[in-house]
C-alpha cells in the first residue's frame, strides 16, 4: 500500500523543487555581476585612456620646454655680454624687491586691523603695492631666466 501525496496534509509537504524565485533572484545576480565586471571593464578602459592623453601632454610640454631651453642657449651663446649684465642686474633687482618686501610687510603689520575694518584702506594698499609688486616680479624673473647659467654637460677628462 503506497501513501500518495494526496493523503498527507499541506503542512508536512515539503517541496524540494526549485521555485520560479530563486531562479529569477539567481539570474538577476548573475545580469548585475555581469553588468558590473561590464561598468568595471569601462572604468579601465577609461583610465588607459586617461594615462594615454597624460603621456601624451608630458612629452609635448617637456618638448616645447627642451625648444625654449635650446633657444635660450642658443641667445645666451650669441650674445654672452647681455647674459651676464642681466645676471647682474637681476642681483641687484633682488636685493631691491627683498627691500621692498620689507617695507611692505611693515605696512601690513601697521595696518592690517584698518585694512580688515575698511575696504578703501585695503584697496588702496593693494593699488599701491599690487602693480608694482608684479611687474617687479614679472621683470625679475625675465632677467633671471636670461641670466641663468646654461647647464653644460660634463667635458670627458
Amino acid at each position: 500500500m503506497t501513501r500518495e501525496s494526496h493523503d498527507i496534509s499541506p503542512v508536512f509537504r515539503i517541496d524540494v523543487t526549485q521555485s520560479a524565485s530563486e531562479s529569477e533572484v539567481r539570474s538577476t545576480q548573475e545580469d548585475s555581476q555581469s553588468e558590473m565586471a561590464a561598468l568595471m571593464h569601462q572604468l579601465v578602459m577609461g583610465q588607459d585612456r586617461q594615462n594615454e592623453l597624460l603621456e601624451e601632454m608630458v612629452e609635448q610640454m617637456g618638448s616645447v620646454q627642451r625648444q625654449r631651453s635650446a633657444e635660450l642657449g642658443q641667445w645666451k651663446d650669441a650674445n654672452p655680454l647681455l647674459a651676464r649684465r642681466c645676471r647682474a642686474a637681476a642681483e641687484a633687482l633682488s636685493k631691491i624687491q627683498t627691500e621692498f618686501l620689507h617695507g611692505l610687510t611693515v605696512e601690513v603689520n601697521d595696518n592690517h586691523e584698518d585694512m580688515a575694518d575698511s575696504d578703501y584702506m585695503l584697496n588702496e594698499f593693494v593699488d599701491r603695492y599690487g602693480p608694482r609688486l608684479a611687474h617687479l616680479n614679472g621683470v625679475l624673473q625675465l632677467l633671471s631666466q636670461l641670466g641663468s647659467t646654461v647647464a653644460q654637460p660634463a667635458e670627458a677628462e
